[in-house]
């Protein structure tokens, strides 16, 4: 006796993407490690290509890059970014183990150094931008997220 077989059908079912202008939310924890700065930009290029925002990768991952270079320089910790989207609006917030807020721009005093110009850029690349301190709380430790956003067609 001979068993009957279905023939086989590949898996060809998957999810709808999600429409454009719904909201939609990724995460990524870093170690303190100088190689966290790169994969977070790798990993955000991907997903705003994903989501075809190319239009906003450039100064997103700009100002990304500052962020989380300034998190594996003055930190001990690990570190997160997060990027939220609310059509129009990318939010990109990137998190520290650090309380202390980045200090407003001051040009430094040699104008052919290295370092101290995050802050203006973030100034003058990003739409809106803020930070705050977070107390520690019941689920761990605190630190400080500093965000920015950048609004399609700005």
């Amino acid at each position: 006796m001979r068993a009957e077989s279905t023939p086989y059908t590949p898996y060809t079912h998957h999810p709808a993407p999600i429409p454009f202008a719904d909201p939609w939310q990724y995460e990524l924890a870093f170690p303190c490690d100088p190689r966290s700065p790169r994969i977070a930009r790798t990993t955000l290029r991907a997903i705003l290509g994903a989501h075809e925002l190319d239009e906003l990768i450039y100064r997103a991952e700009l100002l990304t890059s500052e962020l989380t270079t300034n998190s594996v320089r003055h930190t001990k910790g690990p570190a997160a970014v997060r990027l939220q989207w609310r059509h129009p609006v990318l939010r990109i917030s990137v998190w520290d183990m650090s309380p202390d807020l980045p200090k407003p721009y001051a040009p430094p005093a040699d104008p052919h150094a290295e370092a101290g110009r995050g802050m203006a850029i973030l100034e003058l690349v990003a739409d809106r931008w803020g930070g705050c301190a977070i107390g520690e709380g019941a689920y761990g430790p605190g630190g400080k997220t500093v965000w920015f956003e950048l609004a399609l067609g700005t």
